[in-house]
């Protein structure tokens, strides 16, 4: 037995009705917050330790607050050659570092209160969330363009200088 096609017209128009009003255009309002923009806060030099000469010289922004330390560089698309962002912590501790909504591949560079060089961690991914650690005790974080340790040939025991403007 079929059925009538009197009885499925109307479904088939009920169903092209609920389909034109699922795809309605709604107005809907668009909210565009402003780019994150690099502010220069201070200059930083990366130098030898068995020379003393500077590797490089880098414009940086500093990060001190909880709030610029947990957002760091996240929601930035890039970063110039000669930027970075430097975190200055109150404790020398184990810092951890993850990429979460960050877009820029990064060295991390972790220094101890001496102001040498701890530990790196080598282009560290654009949106992984796993930790990255300084496996010992820092109390400043440095993050860089990915390549730039490399690019530095930067060691263990090399120092960096920073001033603030």
């Amino acid at each position: 037995m079929s059925a009538s096609p009197y009885r499925t017209l109307p479904t088939i128009a009920l169903v092209f009705f609920l389909l034109l009003i699922g795809c309605k255009e709604e107005n809907k309002t668009v909210i565009k917050t402003a780019p994150v923009t690099f502010t220069k806060e201070g200059v930083l030099m990366v130098k030898q330790q068995e020379t003393d000469s500077v590797l490089t010289t880098l414009d940086i922004e500093i990060a001190e607050t909880d709030y610029e330390t947990q957002t760091g560089l996240m929601y930035r698309n890039s970063m110039e050659e000669q930027q970075g962002m430097l975190f200055i912590f109150n404790d020398v501790a184990v810092h951890s570092f993850y990429m979460k909504n960050t877009a820029i591949p990064l060295d991390i560079i972790f220094i101890d209160d001496d102001l040498k060089i701890a530990s790196f961690q080598k282009n560290a991914q654009p949106f992984n969330e796993d930790g990255l650690s300084s496996g010992v005790p820092v109390q400043y974080v440095l993050e860089v363009n990915a390549g730039s340790v490399d690019e530095w040939a930067l060691n263990i025991g090399d120092t960096i200088v920073f001033k603030r403007e």
